[in-house]
């Protein structure tokens, strides 16, 4: 039984070019043991890097319309529009309007560059 809540002001935020990731639990914040859970607010027009990531996540738009490009495709979300993104494919996120998602996925989880496989890491938002 979990004994402490995570107070909404107890978030790690941390900004990137392409956005703004906030820790809502995770291994090193509350009590999750493998689960991750983020928020990710996103201008238009931001985009993430191309890259792989070794396990499934999923993504929730909460705000605003954001495309996940995986391969020549893309899927499109509008607010309360959930998507499982797939475990070890090239994919960036593209923010076609200011947009906010929540975001879960394993604590562990590596990412990597494609052409770069020796450049893994757990970004500290989902660590």
């Amino acid at each position: 039984m979990p004994t402490q809540p995570i107070r909404a002001d107890s978030g790690r935020r941390v900004r990137t070019s392409h956005g703004v990731m906030t820790t809502l639990a995770s291994p090193t914040q509350g009590e999750a043991r493998a689960l991750s859970m983020w928020r990710v607010e996103m201008r238009q027009g931001q985009r993430e890097p191309r890259q792989i990531v070794d396990s499934e996540q999923i993504w929730h738009v909460t705000a605003g319309r954001l495309a996940i490009e995986i391969d020549r495709d893309a899927v499109r979300l509008a607010p309360g529009d959930t998507f499982v993104v797939p475990e070890a494919i090239v994919r960036s996120v593209v923010a076609e309007s200011d947009v906010t998602a929540l975001v879960c996925g394993f604590g562990d989880a590596v990412v990597a560059s494609p052409g770069d496989p020796g450049a893994y890491e757990t970004p500290a938002w989902m660590s």
